[in-house]
């Protein structure tokens, strides 16, 4: 049956838009993180180790994710949604024995997994330009990789909590506001010190995940605690489960 549901999903989202507005994203994010290019200088350190260019990029990478990702994680949380408050959906699908709590995982597992794409193809997509405007000093893979699979779990974390909100709630525009209002909360997190962050989940931890921070006009490689994103997925994981079964139990 879920194979099913998730193929039903799919077929929705291209009635939704759903994959412009992660173009939206995934161009949004590229374009911020190399803004790098334009500066002074940059393009004549592209091959100077001690300049750290892929660093400055990554930089601009980490402040681009926050800048872009929460509120356009909440249009598509809000669109996933919304079809379903308008047509009855949610009554329509229990005929077939989709509880809302299970339409709801099915709708995590069918648009999440193009969120995680996306996600993937925007960190791809700023190292590809990279490399075409010359640089060539060695490529930071590790931190790289780390700062992508990091925003993997925390950008799924934030759409699972706005999928959650858009289904309590019919009036898409709390979930909005809310996306809105986590624009802000990002980047106050990223002045705070890295304990006091981990208050403010999931949108505190993107500022948890920045791999590097300007400093002294460089850039210094910070130590992201890996385990506390990773907790934040399995609790995150977790809580929409819990939340997704009450679902199923009140409307029953």
């Amino acid at each position: 049956m879920i194979v099913r549901a998730v193929v039903n999903e799919f077929a929705k989202l291209r009635r939704l838009r759903v994959v412009p507005v992660l173009a939206v994203m995934v161009i949004g994010v590229v374009v911020l993180s190399c803004v790098a290019f334009t500066a002074p200088g940059f393009m004549d350190s592209v091959d100077d180790p001690a300049a750290q260019p892929w660093q400055w990029l990554l930089g601009g990478m980490a402040l681009a994710v926050p800048l872009v990702s929460p509120v356009l994680l909440a249009v598509l949380a809000s669109r996933q949604v919304d079809i379903e408050h308008q047509g009855n959906g949610w009554l329509f699908s229990q005929t077939f024995g989709l509880t809302p709590g299970y339409l709801c995982r099915v709708k995590f597992a069918a648009t999440g997994s193009l969120v995680a794409v996306a996600t993937l193809v925007q960190s791809a997509l700023v190292v590809v330009l990279g490399v075409l405007v010359g640089i060539t000093v060695d490529f930071p893979a590790e931190q790289w990789l780390g700062y992508t699979a990091s925003i993997v779990v925390v950008n799924l974390v934030l759409f699972a909590l706005h999928l959650l909100l858009s289904a309590r709630i019919p009036n898409q525009l709390v979930g909005l506001g809310t996306g809105v209002l986590g624009v802000f909360v990002t980047l106050s997190s990223i002045g705070m010190p890295s304990w006091l962050t981990h208050f403010f989940p999931p949108w505190g931890y993107y500022a948890v995940a920045t791999p590097v921070d300007a400093s002294g006009g460089g850039m210094v490689a910070l130590d992201p605690p890996y385990l506390s994103l990773l907790v934040l997925g399995t609790v995150g994981g977790a809580v929409f489960l819990a939340a997704t079964r009450m679902f199923d139990r009140q409307e029953a």
